[in-house]
């Protein structure tokens, strides 16, 4: 079962100083964590902060690309967690034609923002991350993994507008 998630911000983790996308289960107060370079936090965070480049960036040519096809992004899943690498899928539609495009979840992200399409995470994938997050981002100068988690659970509004590009 695929559960509907929201971006709720970009964040900079405290230990790494690389970029999380926190994703927010839409029912519950779950979060899960996706670790994404810089270019790809920018990418989505030009979209939620609605900032105009003067050319299209590579997610609002490949908008531009679907719509010129009379096709639509339909919705975005987070499928699998593998290795700690999440693999993803893009679900668009041309006419009465249904197909189905793997992604990067940062790029799919970014676009399902250009699309103002729901974003999905499948259940166990949402299980598996919330269990990595308390087990694999644990270092010895680092946080915690449990104070990781208490803290990205404990991210309010302000938190989350300090990333910056």
């Amino acid at each position: 079962m695929d559960i509907e998630v929201r971006i709720r911000g970009l964040v900079l983790d405290p230990a790494t100083n690389m970029p999380i996308v926190v994703l927010k289960d839409a029912n519950s107060e779950t979060v899960m964590p996706i670790w994404v370079g810089i270019f790809e936090a920018n990418a989505i965070a030009v979209e939620i902060e609605k900032l105009a480049a003067p050319r299209p960036m590579s997610h609002d040519l490949t908008q531009n690309l679907i719509r010129s096809l009379n096709g639509t992004l339909e919705r975005v899943v987070i499928t699998e967690l593998k290795d700690d690498t999440f693999y993803s899928v893009l679900w668009l539609r041309q006419g009465t034609e249904q197909v189905a495009v793997d992604a990067r979840p940062s790029d799919a992200l970014a676009l399902a923002l250009r699309a103002d399409c729901p974003i999905f995470v499948s259940e166990q994938v949402l299980e598996s991350a919330r269990l990595n997050t308390t087990a694999n981002h644990t270092t010895s100068d680092g946080p915690s993994a449990e104070q990781l988690k208490n803290w990205l659970e404990g991210l309010n509004d302000e938190d989350l507008g300090k990333y910056k590009m």
